[in-house]
């Protein structure tokens, strides 16, 4: 048995497969360590010949699990399962993600990873064409659908010479991302929370569109953490090439009008509403049934007319429900931020500037403010899964009940009996 663990400690148990990624592994283990977690490491005899065990036991101060059967303890998988708060395998090779998909057991970590009742997060990392795959594609959407949370791949030049995806996401990126789940609770058991993400597209005929570059990434990972932290999440998203969010109920939708009509009709039956996306400000007055031909039709002009303001729609029909908004904003971020929440009429605003290179639209990191009537907290620049998890605790905290202050809390001075006298006014 593993003993001498404290109660607080948080424990991630590091599943390491063969891949040049592999040294990756130290890193991230040594990034968890520094956030309080105690690592166990298991491996794969492919993943032995990137990185020896001896590595990680220096790191760990644990043996290292290699084998089922030569092992300190008579049945490793089950302890190490058992044990874990979490399982990470990273690097996730293509071939431990189909043995997870279709519950293959021949080694000591998919024998383990079949024994884990905790959450699960892959970090894959395989050749552009092996993550291509149509195999591999379905084996990855096979995890996501039991609940199985993918970070990365990440796009960029590979090992082997290759460019595309496949490579492995930053060593910060999973760490936040296990943190993050770690962190996870039920505390918004038995909410239903709304979440909008994504742009909108304003039809000018029907091949064009007005828009914006907001890819929804923030929206999605709000839904996930919201979903991660025990909600029933209804994710009213715009057009975004992005995979629906695990146990999440997704409604697809494209205009701003539409949008608005989902959003509604989910909150009618919600207890909060987070309002990511970037809505489209305007729209054609009028679209085109057929594509308009340049030099016969004319397209140097298209008048505009203004799209209904969700944010506001929602906050003033909330009653005492929670309403969080964004503003995406360019200068005077905060100003224009206590701006938005007056004039809106919502509980809080994450602000945040687009000029940024590491919190623009489409990027995997966010620098926020949260903005409230009479507060503001500034977060440093994160993964995009560490903020979604920032803003769903504070929604978490915003729907705790108020404890009502009663007489009880009263001390009275013994022997003031003009004080005695009040407080029995006070009671009648």
């Amino acid at each position: 048995m593993i003993e001498g663990e404290s109660s607080r400690s948080r424990k991630v148990a590091l599943f390491v497969t063969g891949g040049i990624a592999s040294y990756k592994a130290c890193e991230i283990l040594r990034g968890l360590q520094k956030n309080g977690c105690d690592v166990r490491v298991a491996m794969t005899e492919a993943a032995t010949e990137f990185v020896g065990p001896k590595t990680f036991e220096a790191l760990t101060a644990h043996e290292v699990y290699l084998d089922v059967f030569e092992s300190s303890s008579p049945i490793p998988h089950i302890e190490l399962a058992e044990w874990a708060d979490i399982a990470l395998v990273a690097p996730a090779t293509a071939n431990v993600m189909a043995k997870m998909a279709y519950g293959i057991a021949d080694d000591m970590v998919s024998t383990a990873l079949l024994a884990c009742s905790c959450p699960i997060i892959v970090a894959p990392a395989m050749n552009v064409h092996m993550w291509e795959n149509p195999a591999t594609q379905q084996n990855a959407e096979t995890l996501e659908s039991r609940g199985v949370f993918l970070v990365g791949p990440a796009t960029g030049s590979l090992a082997c010479g290759d460019t595309g995806t496949g490579k492995l996401a930053e060593v910060d990126q999973i760490v936040s991302a296990t943190l993050a789940r770690l962190r996870a609770s039920s505390d918004l058991a038995g909410k239903h929370v709304v979440i909008t993400a994504g742009p909108t597209h304003e039809a000018i005929d029907p091949v064009r569109y007005l828009s914006n570059a907001s890819s929804g990434k923030m929206g999605y990972a709000v839904a996930e953490a919201a979903a991660a932290h025990g909600a029933r999440v209804t994710l009213v998203s715009g057009p975004v090439a992005l995979p629906a969010p695990t146990g999440v109920a997704v409604v697809h939708v494209t205009s701003a009008q539409e949008m608005l009509d989902a959003t509604v009709d989910a909150f009618a039956t919600a207890d909060a509403a987070i309002l990511a996306a970037a809505v489209a400000d305007y729209r054609p007055a009028v679209q085109a049934d057929h594509k308009l031909k340049k030099g016969k039709e004319d397209l140097s002009s298209i008048e505009l007319v203004e799209n209904p303001d969700i944010l506001a729609t929602i906050s003033k029909d909330r009653g005492d429900r929670i309403v969080i908004g964004f503003a995406a904003e360019t200068n005077d971020v905060i100003d224009n931020a206590k701006k938005k929440l007056a004039r809106k009429g919502c509980d809080l605003i994450v602000a945040n500037d687009v000029t940024r290179a590491d919190s623009t639209f489409g990027s995997d990191t966010d620098s926020v403010t949260l903005v409230g009537v009479h507060s503001e907290t500034e977060y440093p620049c994160m993964p995009k899964a560490e903020v979604a998890n920032v803003i769903v605790s504070e929604l978490a905290h915003m729907l705790e009940p108020e404890v009502p202050v009663t007489d009880a809390t009263i001390v009275l001075p013994v022997g003031d009996n003009n004080a005695r006298e009040e407080e029995q006014d006070s009671t009648c």
